[in-house]
C-alpha cells in the first residue's frame, strides 16, 4: 500500500524531461498547475490530457509509475467527488436528477464533482512528473536558486533548501521502514486487512511507535553525520554540478505558455461560447 507513494522519489532516465534545468521544470509546473485552475469544462479537459500525456511521453516515465501517485490517495479524491456531488445546488429552476429527505442530486453537482476529480489527479500527476524527473539535489539547488532575491530580507534561503531536501529524502526512507514494519507485525499475526474503518485505524497504532523511533534515530545519525563533516548552513558552498539554461528548456517554456495562453484564451470566452465550444459541457 505504501510503495504506491511515489513523492519523493527519482527515475533515473535519460530523456528530454530529465536533462531539462531544474529551476525551469519547478516554475513550468507551478505555472501548469495554476492554469489547471481556469479549466472550466470537460472538453479544455481533454486538452490538458493530451498535454500531460506528451509530457510523460517525453520523461520516458512508465506510466504506471504516474498512476502510482494517484491511487495513493485514490480515497482522498473519491471521497471530495461525493462530497460535492450531495451537496452542491443547482442552477436556478434545475430539477433534481435524485433527491431523498434533504438530499438532492443535480446535473450540474456532477459536472462540479467530475472537475474537481480531474483537477486533483492533474495536480498529482504534474508534480508527480516533477519529482520522479529530478533528483532531490537538483530539486533544492533550484529551490535556492529561485529564492535568493530573499536573502535581502534576511531570510535564510540556504537552510529552507536544506530542510526541503531532508525531507524530500526522508520520505522514501520512511515509506520502506513503514512497509517493513508492517510486514514484521503481520509475520506476528497483526492483521492490518479486515474488519471496518475503526479497527484498521486502530491496528496501525502500533506501527506509529517504532516508525516514530525509526525516524528520531535517521535524524540523530544524519545531524551526526553533518557535524563530523563540519558543516556550516551559513558558510558559502559551492556546487559540484552548476545549472544551466539549455534549448529544451526555451522549447519546454515556449510550450507551457503556449498552454497557459490557450487555457486562458478559452477561459474569457467560456461565458459568450460557451455552449458552441463545450466550454461548459
Amino acid at each position: 500500500m505504501f510503495r504506491d507513494v511515489t513523492f519523493g522519489q527519482y527515475y533515473p532516465a535519460d530523456s528530454f524531461v530529465h536533462k531539462m534545468d531544474a529551476r525551469f521544470k519547478l516554475v513550468l509546473t507551478l505555472l501548469f498547475m495554476v492554469g489547471i485552475f481556469f479549466v472550466r469544462s470537460f472538453a479544455v479537459f481533454g486538452f490538458v490530457t493530451v498535454f500531460l500525456l506528451t509530457v510523460i511521453a517525453l520523461s520516458k516515465v512508465p506510466l504506471r509509475s504516474i498512476l502510482k501517485s494517484v491511487k495513493g490517495i485514490i480515497v482522498l479524491l473519491v471521497l471530495t467527488a461525493v462530497i460535492n456531488v450531495f451537496f452542491a445546488d443547482g442552477e436556478e429552476g434545475e430539477a433534481p436528477l435524485w433527491s431523498w429527505w434533504k438530499i438532492e442530486i443535480y446535473v450540474t453537482g456532477l459536472k462540479q464533482a467530475g472537475k474537481i476529480f480531474l483537477r486533483l489527479v492533474y495536480l498529482v500527476v504534474g508534480s508527480s512528473v516533477l519529482t520522479l524527473t529530478t533528483t532531490p539535489v537538483d530539486l533544492t539547488h533550484a529551490v535556492e536558486s529561485l529564492l535568493k532575491p530573499l536573502r535581502i530580507f534576511k531570510f535564510p534561503v540556504h537552510e529552507f533548501a536544506l530542510i526541503m531536501s531532508l525531507t524530500l529524502s526522508f520520505i522514501p526512507s520512511l515509506i520502506d521502514e513503514t512497509d517493513r514494519i508492517i510486514r514484521a507485525q503481520k509475520a506476528r499475526g497483526a492483521d492490518f486487512d479486515t474488519g471496518g474503518l475503526v479497527k484498521r485505524a486502530k491496528a496501525f497504532v502500533p506501527i506509529l511507535i517504532p516508525l516514530l523511533v525509526g525516524g528520531f534515530r535517521r535524524a540523530e545519525e544524519l545531524a551526526n553525520a553533518m557535524n563530523s563533516r563540519c558543516y556550516e548552513g551559513a558558510t558559502k558552498r559551492t556546487r559540484m554540478r552548476v545549472m544551466k539554461p539549455t534549448w529544451r528548456d526555451a522549447i519546454a517554456t515556449v510550450a507551457v505558455v503556449l498552454f497557459f495562453t490557450g487555457v486562458f484564451l478559452l477561459y474569457g470566452m467560456a461565458d459568450k461560447w460557451g455552449n458552441v465550444l463545450w466550454l461548459y459541457y
